[in-house]
């Protein structure tokens, strides 16, 4: 694949991304104490798609550029490690709740999103795996 095609790749999996993070930051509300959900859903969700499309690679059932366009692409648009650590930034100066609450959701965070990996590439790796000559 030339890189500039794949720089493309990128870009519109990134604009599909963060357009979808945004509908998701619009519409999953915010719980008590300022817990982030929207960021939570929004890095759980990318973080099984990137395992499914992984698991889809590596069974051959997409190319290249698709895996390079979902995984880089979408998937980066879409998850939000930059929010992530801001919400828990802010979460912890809160009060002594809020460490706790901030405590839990980067636990949550780590632990749901290799689960959420692992199941999606468990998903991904599913089906018929195609041919080379394909």
């Amino acid at each position: 694949m030339k890189p500039t095609f794949a720089v493309v790749l990128v870009f519109v999996g990134g604009a599909v991304g963060a357009i979808a993070r945004e509908f998701l930051m619009l519409f999953v509300p915010t719980l008590s104490h300022g817990f982030p959900l929207d960021i939570l859903v929004a890095n759980l969700v990318a973080s099984f798609l990137i395992g499914f499309s992984t698991g889809r690679h590596n069974r051959k059932a997409i190319d290249d550029g698709w895996h390079l366009m979902v995984t880089t692409g979408m998937m980066g648009g879409l998850s939000t490690f930059s929010s992530f650590a801001y919400a828990t930034s802010v979460l912890m100066r809160a009060s002594m709740t809020g460490a706790l609450v901030a405590a839990a959701y980067v636990f949550i965070s780590l632990v749901m999103g290799y689960v959420a990996v692992t199941i999606g590439m468990k998903i991904g790796g599913m089906g018929v795996k195609r041919s080379p000559q394909s």
